[in-house]
């Protein structure tokens, strides 16, 4: 399993480099694209007090040890496919033993949430109530009757 986090980056801007790079980097690392994972924490970069969000991006790649003889082509990779959303760019890599990684995959569910298998779950409206119109009415009447027995 391949995991690359973007610290400093917007979210939407690594869920469309996610499309984008995944084959790539699946290629580079020889592994499946579903053993590649891009993640986006919902944080801000800061140096010396001043917010660096989109002016200095840390990407931290985690791979399993034997990947370290790719290290090379995919940060070079990175560092030039990501373009210009990000000023300055750092790709740090950290390692693991193959033996320390564990999963369980619930074989009842697919692997991933994709277009294919995505539920739509927008809401039917009433005909006869414009949408955005409430259709519930208010209850005037007393809600604590009762409850003072």
């Amino acid at each position: 399993m391949i995991t690359i986090i973007f610290y400093g980056l917007d979210q939407f801007v690594v869920g469309r480099l996610s499309r984008e790079l995944t084959p790539n980097v699946a290629k580079l690392f020889e592994v499946k694209e579903e053993d590649v994972n891009f993640v986006a924490p919902n944080d801000l970069v800061f140096h010396n007090g001043v917010e660096q969000t989109s002016w200095n991006l840390l990407i931290h790649v985690h791979a399993p040890k034997q990947s370290a003889l790719v290290q090379d082509e995919v940060a070079e990779y990175l560092l030039s496919a990501i373009g210009d959303v990000a000023i300055h760019k750092t790709v740090v890599f950290y390692y693991y033993p193959e033996g320390n990684r564990y999963e369980n995959i619930n074989e009842d569910y697919p692997r991933y949430i994709t277009e294919e298998n995505l539920v739509d779950t927008d809401v039917e409206y009433d005909e006869d109530v414009e949408e955005g119109e409430e259709d519930d009415q208010i209850y005037t009447g007393d809600i604590f009757e009762g409850l003072d027995k």
